[in-house]
């Protein structure tokens, strides 16, 4: 709660900041529409959902992990970012409790962004847009064998740049992804619905070209 609360305080404190910008800090010129990021995360399950029969919920723990991200610009105001992460996290019901091993997440996300003052130094933006999540190498207990379902979800994202220059920016970037799975453990004799519903901090460095 405390970590989303901060990352609220500081979204929100660029956003103010850059109202506080007068000129613009660019050049207007028309620029590459291709811009690329490389961001630290860290990724907070918000996790629920239930165990049958045995009863309980399940946990999952928080990953810090580098990303890679990928923007075109249709306009100044307006572009489309996919967002290339992929995570390590260990999960336990909470019966128990039960190790129920650990997972890789590739969430390859999508989404559609509005920039609202691209030629300031202080360049916030939303978007919003979709995400699917692939489990892989998955590693479990001696006994459990564990399957995850691969999920669509929505995403939500708000976020600025600190622009440096034209071609270099700071960045910070707070999304939320509505996932969640279905869990088979030994062929179905338990079963779980696993809401995932990660908050997802970003901190990095940015090149438009």
């Amino acid at each position: 709660m405390l970590l989303t609360r901060g990352l609220y305080f500081m979204v929100g404190g660029l956003l103010a900041g850059s109202l506080a910008v007068a000129a613009p800090a660019l050049s207007q010129e028309a620029s590459s529409p291709w811009q690329v990021r490389v961001r630290g995360l860290v990724v907070v399950p918000d996790e629920g959902g239930s165990v049958s029969p045995i009863g309980g919920t399940v946990t999952i723990n928080n990953s810090a992990v580098p990303e890679l991200d990928i923007s075109y610009y249709f306009t100044d105001h307006i572009a489309a970012e996919l967002i290339l992460a992929t995570a390590k996290h260990s999960v336990a019901a909470t019966v128990g409790p039960t190790p129920l091993g650990s997972v890789w997440l590739l969430p390859p996300t999508l989404t559609l962004q509005y920039h609202f003052t691209p030629h300031q130094i202080i360049s916030p933006y939303i978007g919003a847009g979709v995400n699917y999540t692939i489990f892989y190498n998955t590693n479990t207990p001696a006994g459990l064998n564990v399957n995850y379902d691969d999920s669509f979800g929505l995403a939500l994202q708000a976020g600025a740049d600190y622009h440096l220059n034209d071609h270099w920016m700071l960045n910070v970037d707070l999304k939320k992804i509505f996932l969640d799975t279905s869990v088979n453990i030994n062929s179905g004799a338990i079963t779980a619905n696993a809401d995932i519903n990660p908050w997802i901090f970003g901190f990095g460095i940015g090149y438009r070209f």
